[in-house]
């Protein structure tokens, strides 16, 4: 089917004007007389059939619509622009651009990537993060990272490993409340860290331990887990976290795992590769990376 575009110049120009906020610094930026910005306005205005400007005093002014028009024309020119530098005969520059949950690249991945980058020193990874767990995100990503394997029919799957939950805390509170030498103690004194987006941690892990019934001194619920590891950090009581997701912090003393032994099974992750989309040797040699880097 063919596509129906509006006048892709004045969609050019439109996008500028928008984001300029001002039809005299579209003018300036786009080295055009401020009637050329006027005319290619008007002629998207009657290609879309309604207005996208209102005047107000001297200056014009996007309506609530053309913003909102103009942020997709942004986001496709965007990925147009990208397309032109990966598949362009001139482009040189090696990048992978990966997405993955917030946690899993903060605490897991970004803490590992300086032996690929040693192992690569001409690729340039590019992590983005995502609240979501679905795969199909707008945007362009050349790989995926992902707590659900999704479609297998248009995605490459490779597991990368599973996590397990158990309890962490700052060194400081463990050594404070003396952990090791009384379990049920120690877990009745201290405050109990949780995050709304992953409910039912803490059960399963009293559960584990055969003390469900057992009463913190205080319950404190967040958001988001990496506000919850921030307070943990910061020995404002105990969490429930993943490993080896979180092995970067404990082997660098910021958490201990005091009763590692009493272990709930977690999230799986995995890696999506698009099939329908070129893999470079660069994007390959990433990938194999990115699954033998979880034995390291």
């Amino acid at each position: 089917m063919p596509h129906h575009l509006p006048p892709l110049n004045a969609l050019k120009i439109f996008e500028v004007a928008a984001r300029a906020a001002s039809f005299t610094e579209a003018a300036q930026e786009l080295h055009l007389t401020h009637g050329a910005i006027s005319r290619q306005i008007r002629l998207l205005e009657e290609a879309l059939g309604q207005p996208l400007f209102r005047r107000d005093g001297q200056r014009m002014v996007a309506t609530a619509h053309a913003k909102a028009f103009a942020r997709e024309v942004s986001a496709a020119f965007d990925h147009i622009s990208d397309a032109s530098r990966r598949y362009g005969k001139l482009a040189s520059q090696k990048v992978v651009r990966v997405n993955a949950p917030a946690t899993f690249a903060m605490r897991w991945l970004i803490p590992r990537l300086d032996s690929f980058r040693t192992a690569f020193p001409g690729v340039d990874v590019r992590v983005s993060t995502a609240f979501s767990n679905e795969p199909a995100l707008k945007g362009s990503f050349d790989l995926i990272i992902r707590r659900a394997p999704g479609d297998a029919s248009q995605y490459e799957v490779v597991p990368l490993f599973q996590e397990f939950n158990t309890v962490i805390v700052s060194p400081a509170l463990v050594k404070k409340k003396m952990a090791r030498r009384d379990l049920r103690r120690f877990l009745s004194a201290s405050s109990h860290l949780s995050t709304e987006t992953r409910p039912g941690d803490w059960e399963a892990w009293l559960t584990a331990a055969g003390i469900l019934d057992l009463q913190p001194a205080q319950h404190l619920r967040f958001d988001h887990f990496f506000v919850t590891l921030q307070a943990v950090v910061d020995g404002m009581g105990l969490g429930i976290g993943p490993v080896p997701t979180l092995q970067s912090d404990l082997d660098l003393g910021r958490l201990v795992a005091p009763f590692d032994d009493i272990r709930v099974p977690g999230n799986s992750y995995y890696a999506l590769l698009p099939r329908d989309v070129d893999k470079p040797k660069h994007l390959r040699s990433f990938h194999e990376w990115l699954v033998g880097a979880q034995e390291v």
